[in-house]
């Protein structure tokens, strides 16, 4: 199993042998949207350096048309990464050059949790997510999409939480409680630690169960989804503090006669609801359709939008109790690409109670061999920026033109 790989050889890189070119690299970014936009953007270094060469520990600054500096990331593919705020039909300029960069403040972090089967969870200053990993498919649970986990901080969480709850302190005590039969102070005590509470920033309240849950890809035979399960081995390629992406590696399935193996590359930045995510199918021979799918949950089984054409779908879901007063998780998908179909396929009846769970919103695109899919899925919640599923369509619906009408970027 692969661990975390820490980028450490920028010098390396920008070092360039010979006399310092004292010539400024200017990046115009120009928004033709009719709103405003921030977003990230990335230049190579490559670029910069034939411009802005550094001497032995030299490192870049980027400074906005105000002159002040921008925190930036160097990402593991060798690029800058930078925020940017462009007003609609507008422009806006960045200039790097050579100086003492600011520290920017960590805003997004993710790990492998192998003390809770194999997790890996990551989050951004808006909202969290989690993969299920080889452990807890050996444990015979099938989970085969990706969870959500509200929060309403822009602050770090999901590192507490998982240390609260898995306090192996705690956990004796829990357990030494329930065998005596103490089991009022056992639950208060369980409930004092556990994410599945919301102490003030947020908690796990999304139910993904035997589905594809919020948003995950899979290809399909006809109607019948061919559900990916846990991810085999990862890679953690850039951990902040501004994107965190991993490698996810699945087990060899059947697709016909093919063997194939998928693979998964998905990003997180601050500021984003939505994750990035490249899906490519090693060893599949024929084209097929890939579906990106959202669980639909009887408790609002009709509460989704279909805008295939505008290249998104979107479920609003009440969460594992409606009565608990967690509010409403948004869940989406945003596709870059043409959209085939979207649609509401639900289960039968024997399949929904299997699966706990009334169907899938899809969105129904074309794969084809040795091609990545592209794609963006993610979440918001009412207690944390979305008022309403009108408010979540409107994000949906700009960040689909957004991908789809990408801010260019002029050297």
């Amino acid at each position: 199993m692969k661990k975390y790989f820490s980028f450490l050889s920028l010098l390396a890189l920008l070092t360039a042998c010979g006399p310092k070119q004292s010539t400024d690299f200017t990046v115009t970014v120009t928004n033709d949207q009719a709103f405003d936009r921030e977003e990230m953007v990335e230049v190579p270094i490559s670029e910069v350096a034939k411009k802005v060469q550094l001497i032995d520990e030299e490192q870049y600054i980027i400074l906005d048309a105000e002159g002040n500096q921008v925190a930036y990331q160097i990402t593991y593919d060798d690029n800058l990464l930078f925020p940017v705020n462009v007003k609609a039909g507008n422009k806006a300029v960045y200039t790097i050059a050579v100086g003492e960069p600011i520290e920017a403040d960590p805003l997004v972090y993710g790990r492998h949790y192998p003390e809770r089967v194999d997790d890996i969870a990551w989050e951004n200053d808006r909202t969290a997510y989690r993969a299920y990993g080889p452990a807890l498919q050996a444990k015979g649970e099938r989970a085969f999409g990706y969870d959500a986990w509200v929060k309403r901080v822009p602050s770090l969480v999901v590192e507490q939480r998982y240390a609260n709850e898995l306090n192996p302190d705690t956990q004796a005590e829990i357990a030494r409680l329930r065998k005596a039969r103490k089991y009022d102070e056992a639950n208060e005590l369980y409930h004092s630690v556990s994410y599945h509470v919301d102490h003030g920033n947020g908690l796990d309240c999304y139910k993904v169960g035997p589905t594809l849950g919020c948003g995950t890809a899979a290809l399909m035979q006809g109607d019948a989804i061919l559900y990916p399960y846990c991810w085999k081995e990862y890679e953690i390629l850039e951990n902040g503090p501004m994107r965190f992406t991993v490698k996810l590696t699945y087990n060899p399935f059947v697709v016909g006669k093919d063997t194939v193996v998928e693979t998964r590359v998905i990003s997180l930045t601050q500021g984003s609801q939505l994750n990035k995510t490249v899906v490519s199918y090693a060893g599949l021979t024929k084209a097929a359709p890939v579906a990106t799918g959202l669980v639909i949950h009887p408790e609002n089984p009709t509460a989704y939008v279909l805008e295939g054409d505008k290249g998104y779908i979107a479920y609003a879901d009440l969460i594992d109790n409606v009565n608990n007063g967690n509010g409403v998780i948004y869940v989406g998908a945003v596709m870059p690409a043409k959209v085939n179909e979207a649609k509401a396929q639900m289960f039968s009846d024997k399949e929904a109670k299997e699966r706990g769970a009334s169907g899938h919103v899809l969105a129904i695109s074309n794969y084809k061999p040795e091609t990545e899919y592209t794609y963006y899925w993610g979440s918001g919640w009412s207690k944390y920026g979305f008022d309403s599923m009108e408010s979540w369509n409107t994000y949906l619906d700009q960040y689909a033109q957004s991908v789809r009408n990408p801010l260019k970027v002029e050297f």
